[in-house]
């Protein structure tokens, strides 16, 4: 089994790595030959399958084992993680290799940096009578290499078989959502004031306090609508003009004419589809605006929600990939009974 790669794209790996950590502690990554797959199943929240091509984050990519398409399955902590990728932000040069240290397997991410190091300079000769004598200082610059150690668990085949991303039924109103990051300033900012109130009144409902619930709603006219509705309080924030992309009828299973969005759209923009998230964990769920990259919803009524996040492919020399290509992380967030 051999896994040795150099690192680009470090900054949209470490942001990656950064917003999967923010929902669970530990990952199940799957690599092949093309793909590099990330799972997050936490205990409670939602749910996260990104799949990405290998030439996205890596370079030099170097996979073998007696798998087909040389896949290894490693379970791996995101912090340690975190912390490597956001050492080698900078670098002129990162690997990552699978090795064994006292007998437990490990990832090894080494780290090639230069430093600038103030030093006497080379000889000179003595200056001239009439000038003061200093010794000549420089900058000198050298290369410091930084390894950083990453635990993991090689899995056996059997033990990850099981695994399998939620199915869902098709939905009923797909939306192209604003920035997240001013979604989640305005959700962040619904959540603490349902947990202020709920904090200052006299209610004995604690499960309001620890749990606020946000209800979410689209509909295939543009529109986004979130909602705190509480026993004191009722606040709304709409968006308009936001896109319904348009499905490829030669990927869906029924007729598009039969297929529940256009049932939707036809009954005009007062039909919404709804679900109610829990706001902190939907907080974390849009910590992946950091990537930057479009958005698209997909509501199933009272169920579900499925947000697909395309990353775009940055360009640059080191740290940077081939644009116009994108990547998607899918998350599933299911929806509180109202």
């Amino acid at each position: 089994m051999r896994f040795k790669t150099d690192l680009k794209n470090i900054r949209t790996f470490s942001k990656l790595t950064a917003a999967l950590n923010s929902l669970e502690k530990i990952a199940w990554v799957r690599l092949d030959d093309d793909t590099v797959r990330f799972t997050v199943i936490p205990d409670v929240g939602s749910q996260v399958w990104a799949s990405l091509s290998a030439d996205l984050i890596f370079d030099n990519y170097q996979l073998q084992s007696n798998e087909p398409a040389n896949t290894i399955n490693l379970e791996l902590p995101l912090g340690p993680l975190q912390r490597a990728l956001r050492s080698a932000i900078g670098s002129h040069n990162a690997n990552l290799r699978l090795t064994k240290k006292d007998g437990a397997p490990m990832l090894s991410m080494v780290i090639h940096t230069m430093t600038k190091d103030s030093g006497p300079g080379p000889h000179v000769p003595p200056p001239p009578p009439n000038l003061a004598a200093h010794p000549l200082q420089m900058k000198r610059e050298r290369e410091k290499i930084i390894t950083q150690d990453i635990p993991v668990r090689v899995l056996h085949p059997d033990t990850v078989e099981t695994i399998m991303q939620p199915k869902v039924r098709e939905p009923d109103v797909h939306i192209q959502l604003p920035p997240l990051l001013q979604l989640k300033a305005i959700s962040d900012r619904f959540t603490k004031l349902a947990l202020t109130t709920a904090s200052s009144s006299s209610s004995h409902n604690h499960s309001s306090t620890k749990d606020p619930k946000l209800e979410l709603s689209a509909n295939m006219h543009g529109s986004l609508r979130l909602r705190l509705s509480t026993d004191t309080l009722d606040i709304t924030s709409v968006w308009d003009g936001l896109e319904n992309p348009e499905l490829d009828p030669s990927q869906l299973a029924i007729p598009l004419e039969e297929h529940p969005s256009t049932v939707f759209k036809e009954a005009g923009k007062d039909k919404w589809a709804t679900v109610r998230v829990d706001g902190k964990d939907w907080s974390r769920v849009l910590s992946v605006g950091r990537l930057e990259g479009r958005v698209i919803a997909c509501f199933s009524d009272e169920h579900a929600l499925i947000l697909y996040v395309y990353v775009p492919h940055s360009s640059g020399g080191v740290g940077g990939g081939e644009g116009g290509q994108e990547d998607v992380v899918t998350y599933y967030v299911s929806s509180f009974s109202s």
